[in-house]
């Protein structure tokens, strides 16, 4: 990946709207280079998508949770089995394995404090093996960006 790879995945990473001609020329390529340059970035899994973020709170999921878990369990029967089912939550929008004091941290956002009681009694219903819960809600969003420092 050179210098031009990466200034096209920033200007993708602000607006991935951006027309082919915009775009090309903001990084003082051709379109047809450009695009051949997009289409290796795509085939080698560097873009992996191209979405629409939306704002939480105008869809009323404005209250992000962080859900700390800890578990007895490690066997990779069991972490299979806790990804399935994480994933299948819709809530959750972000999922680590950690190291340190907690197994796993979830990011999950919802509408309300009732919404959130529900998707607890949800996971820890659906997961078998979780030893220990803690959430903490964001209290106000600092920064929030999708943009890798690639520059």
């Amino acid at each position: 990946m050179d210098l031009k790879d990466r200034q096209i995945l920033n200007l993708l990473q602000e607006d991935c709207s951006l027309s082919l001609q915009a775009l090309a020329e903001q990084v003082n390529l051709s379109p047809t280079p450009c695009w051949k340059r997009i289409k290796r970035l795509e085939e080698a899994g560097v873009i992996r998508s191209r979405v629409a973020l939306l704002d939480a709170t105008k869809v009323n999921l404005g209250v992000s949770v962080f859900v700390h878990i800890k578990t007895q369990h490690h066997d990779s029967r069991w972490l299979e089995n806790f990804a399935v089912r994480v994933t299948e939550l819709k809530e959750v929008v972000e999922c680590y394995r950690m190291a340190g004091e907690w197994d796993y941290l979830l990011r999950v956002v919802v509408a309300d404090i009732q919404a959130f009681d529900g998707f607890y009694k949800e996971l820890v219903n659906r997961v078998e093996g979780i030893s220990n819960v803690t959430s903490s809600f964001a209290m106000e969003e600092i920064k929030n960006t999708t943009c890798l420092p690639l520059l």
